[in-house]
């Protein structure tokens, strides 16, 4: 009995650049977020429009635009329901209620597209009438990691998505008297060096805190070519920052915009 494929599966054979760009050893394949040049339909994180592509690379260079900062930085698509989200948590007059479901919603969509980012395996599956079903099947040995406070923020976000991964913390807070980032804690899954890691934290403001938090993986063991970092906000300034000094890191975000709605983790946590 003929399989059928996937609803959005390419029907007859792959063209042959497509299987080489999309596969990886081992015979998984990497889904991949539109590459900078392709005409990928994005608009820059101040445009209403939507876009039906997939993710943009980055900040498209123009008028009013942030310069790109390479293939590493990755926005989501911009439409109105992003939008509305956006402009729920950056208002001061939202209530705290408001703000957390939009906060939940907007984590939820980051969180499902980084996931979209992991390899996957081929399958082929049989359904209950009998027929055979070529799916795909996500493969194992990824991790989360927040951090520490408003990094916790995004953690069900993660587990609504995957209910068994495991989560690591780190806190990472400026000394008083250097006012420099400095990590007062970290717990990983022993074996993380072999994980793919998600790691999170929501608003990238300088990327101080965040390039603390790489180095400490690093110094476990995990390559910045395997960490994807979810967040909903950053500045221009945060992500090349971070991108400077891990050129191999992913950076998945909502928008790039010179400020940050640096109040997100006290309204969040009722602390404001």
């Amino acid at each position: 009995m003929e399989a059928m494929p996937c609803q959005n599966q390419r029907l007859g054979p792959r063209p042959p650049e497509e299987q080489a760009a999309g596969t990886v050893p081992g015979g998984s394949r990497l889904i991949r977020f539109a590459e900078p040049g392709q005409d990928s339909g994005c608009p820059s994180p101040d445009s209403s429009s939507s876009s039906s592509n997939g993710v943009a690379a980055a900040i498209p260079a123009g008028e009013g635009a942030a310069p790109p900062l390479g293939p590493q930085l990755k926005l989501l698509p911009m439409n109105d329901q992003l939008r509305e989200l956006q402009t729920i948590i950056r208002d001061k007059k939202s209530s705290r209620g408001d703000f957390v479901f939009s906060a939940d919603r907007l984590i939820r969509l980051v969180v499902e597209e980084g996931l979209n980012q992991l390899p996957y395996t081929e399958c082929t599956v049989t359904t209950p009438t009998g027929h055979k079903y070529e799916g795909v099947r996500f493969e194992k040995g990824n991790c989360g990691v927040s951090i520490m406070r408003s990094g916790e923020a995004m953690e069900q976000g993660l587990r609504d998505c995957c209910r068994s991964i495991r989560i690591g913390k780190i806190l990472i807070q400026s000394d008083e008297e250097t006012q420099r980032a400095k990590v007062y804690y970290a717990k990983f899954p022993p074996d993380i060096y072999r994980r793919k890691v998600l790691l999170m934290y929501p608003i990238l403001s300088t990327g101080n805190t965040v390039i603390e938090a790489v180095k400490v993986l690093v110094e476990h063991g995990v390559q910045p070519s395997v960490i994807i970092l979810l967040s909903l906000f950053s500045t221009p300034h945060g992500a090349k920052s971070i991108i400077q000094e891990f050129p191999e890191i992913t950076i998945l975000t909502t928008e790039v915009h010179p400020v940050a709605p640096t109040h997100f983790g006290q309204k969040y946590f009722g602390t404001d």
